[in-house]
């Protein structure tokens, strides 16, 4: 990742619009969560079809760039490409991050999920840019990758690879000092920002504690 990229993923949105009753609503959050500060989002929305993925990926692009932050696509390069995306994030089941380069070349940042040591020394080795770690706590959202990871496997990932690494699963605000101690140049999240009662204000608070 470019240093001076560094910064502006402190704290990496994830969005997951069926937390809403209509897509609409997710803009709006995205929106709150942006005005606050947020510089990073991902477009995670597994289920839509190529044509809906576009549609959402180039309004989100022309959201992101009102407020100068990040865009980044989940799995699909296609849709990164064509919407003008900043990056790309990938599964352990995607296309690898040296296969995504070849195509891309510098166009793209290239994340990668790891979920212990091996994946994320693997995800390093392919040509990552940054890689997200969890589940660190238990969370609904992640209970599809096993049981938590906890703080000691973010500590021996630092020790052992030299990319970001961002914390993921179960962050909420009283446990950004344990993962940010742990070693994690920042945090990954989903509903901890997009069901909070008050967006704006909770994306305020995780930024100063990320700071």
């Amino acid at each position: 990742m470019k240093k001076n990229w560094l910064e502006d993923f402190r704290l990496y949105l994830i969005t997951d619009r069926k937390l809403f009753s209509a897509v609409c609503s997710l803009y709006f959050a995205l929106e709150d969560a942006l005005s606050a500060g947020v510089k990073a989002i991902q477009l995670r929305e597994k289920d839509l079809s190529t044509r809906e993925l576009l549609d959402v990926a180039l309004w989100m692009r022309e959201l992101t760039n009102e407020y100068g932050a990040k865009l980044v696509i989940n799995d699909r390069i296609d849709i990164a490409l064509a919407a003008g995306a900043d990056g790309v994030h990938l599964g352990q089941q995607s296309i690898p991050a040296d296969a995504v380069r070849k195509i891309a070349g510098d166009k793209l940042v290239i994340g990668v999920s790891a979920h212990g040591v091996d994946e994320a020394l693997a995800a390093e080795k392919s040509g990552a840019d940054f890689i997200t770690i969890g589940p660190v706590y238990k969370t609904p959202s992640k209970l599809n990758y096993g049981n938590p990871i906890g703080i000691e496997t973010i500590k021996e990932v630092k020790s052992r690879i030299s990319i970001p690494v961002l914390a993921i699963g179960g962050i909420k605000k009283e446990r950004v000092h344990e993962v940010r101690e742990a070693g994690a140049d920042g945090v990954a999240m989903i509903s901890a920002l997009l069901t909070a009662e008050d967006i704006q204000k909770t994306t305020e608070e995780f930024l100063r504690l990320l700071q």
